[in-house]
């Protein structure tokens, strides 16, 4: 740890996901994923086709199938998937390559719909690079070019939000995850009286983020002092409000607030020198990865010795810990997805802890939470089956409204009755569990691992270990 900044394309090489792109491979066996018995005798392998530089289509079976309990086969099922392969947030988009080929050994023989028909699978994957823009014209481009029948995407709200507005404003069923709800919702002008026909998402919100770390933060003595380092981008700007009001309503807490911080920030001296001369104890925020390496290095260099640092989004991934080095020691974040929670995949029966273990088999790298993308496929299949008609994007959607089910992030269920306080706050989401965790040494064979600490929300997952205090650097 030398203090100096780093680029994002310098981060992205020492995470290991420089230039990463969404990977997809043909010719993989599979099971038939249907409802109504039928059963396949002969396929086609899986084929890959590209769409254009940087997209892929995969199509998991082809019209020659037959199935002999008399199955019609019918058109192919078109599912555009917007994802960040590279740029800023390439992290999140780690195991969507991964998680597309999953989806095609589960689909290689199609699927039985509502209608009764075998449809062939056809995914369509395209990086939006990480860039809002980009993200809302990749959507344009799935709806409007490939005639995609669903869009599913993930990855924060900078990338979440512009697709899913594409998707409400042309009346095309979008499933989504991996974005806090209320930046989600909220932050496409959601009226929560009336929601939103097109988009649905399934994803914890800020209450969680709120539970777990403050059961975090008293687990250790402290202050109280807490300094915010929120960016000016969709998530900074929900959680800074959203954090100074519970602080305000508990009582007895200081926010130290530099003030919003543009994304590729390199010098936080300011920042640093103020956290320093408040006293800070406890540092949060949620910073995209490349940015929050520059900040702890600098912080770390400067003296800056918190006795807690939690941080969302960035600490996250294994990559974004190992590019730190032993600065990432004993430092805490939330986790939505892991080896550990209870869950099983609807697709293929596997368990989280099977699901984690096949990525590191097939990537050679780490778990990592986003991991939980493969559940929009999850619900992809389950409102297909229960699509009577296919071409009446109606007849869909209405079956993503009906959505009840479980997957390997949770339980889905659209039909529970709206609550604010409970796991269907508002018409169009739906929480998943959510947990408090600490990244710890090693013992194995990877340099850090994540441990669940805390579990106020989510009783379900169990916790593994105390918390520890950050070490003295």
């Amino acid at each position: 740890m030398d203090g100096k900044s780093v680029s994002r394309r310098e981060f992205l090489k020492l995470a290991g996901i420089a230039g990463a792109t969404i990977g997809v491979a043909g010719g993989l066996g599979g099971t038939l994923a249907a409802c109504g018995g039928a059963e396949a005798t002969t396929t086609t392998a899986v084929k890959a086709t590209t769409t254009a530089p940087g997209n892929t289509a995969t199509t998991a079976a082809a019209s020659t199938t037959t199935v002999s309990a008399g199955a019609e086969v019918g058109r192919e099922i078109k599912v555009g998937f917007s994802s960040p392969g590279t740029g800023i947030y390439a992290s999140f988009g780690v195991p969507d390559g991964w998680c597309v080929e999953k989806w095609n050994v589960a689909f290689k023989d199609g699927l039985v719909c509502g209608d009764g028909k075998l449809h062939p699978i056809n995914i369509i994957v395209k990086d939006n690079q990480s860039d809002s823009n980009r993200a809302s014209q990749v959507a344009g481009d799935l709806i409007n070019n490939d005639k995609v029948d669903i869009v599913i995407c993930d990855s924060t709200p900078d990338l979440v939000n512009p697709a899913s507005d594409q998707c409400e404003a042309a009346g095309m069923p979008c499933v989504s995850n991996d974005a806090p709800w209320q930046a989600y919702f909220f932050g496409r002008n959601g009226d929560p009286k009336v929601g939103f026909k097109w988009t649905y998402h399934m994803f914890w919100g800020l209450d969680e983020i709120h539970a777990n770390f403050l059961a975090m933060w008293a687990k250790i003595p402290n202050n109280k002092v807490v300094g915010g380092m929120w960016p000016n981008d969709a998530d900074g700007n929900a959680w800074r409000p959203a954090w100074v009001q519970k602080f305000e309503e508990l009582g007895g807490w200081t926010v130290v607030d530099p003030g919003a911080f543009q994304l590729g920030t390199e010098d936080y001296t300011q920042m640093i020198s103020l956290f320093k001369k408040s006293g800070v104890e406890i540092i949060t925020g949620v910073m995209p990865p490349p940015d929050f390496t520059n900040f702890w290095k600098q912080a770390i260099q400067q003296g800056l010795q918190p006795v807690f640092l939690t941080m969302a989004k960035a600490l996250l991934f294994p990559q974004s810990v190992e590019a730190l080095g032993g600065i990432a020691a004993n430092t805490t974040t939330e986790c939505w997805w892991s080896p550990y929670h209870p869950f099983k995949s609807s697709l293929t029966g596997e368990t989280t802890a099977e699901l984690a273990a096949d990525f590191e088999k097939a990537s050679g790298t780490q778990w990592t939470q986003p991991i939980l993308h493969y559940a929009l496929m999850e619900v992809v299949a389950d409102v297909f089956k229960r699509t009577a008609n296919i071409d009446d994007k109606e007849k869909i959607i209405e079956a993503v409204r009906t959505t009840k089910m479980d997957t390997m992030a949770g339980p889905i269920d659209f039909t529970e009755p709206v609550d604010p306080m409970g796991n269907h706050p508002v018409p169009n989401v739906y929480k998943t569990p959510q947990v408090g965790s600490q990244w710890v040494k090693g013992t194995g064979k990877w340099p850090f691992e994540l441990k669940i600490v805390v579990n106020p929300v989510a009783p379900m997952v169990p916790v593994q270990q105390e918390v520890l205090p950050m070490p003295t650097i």
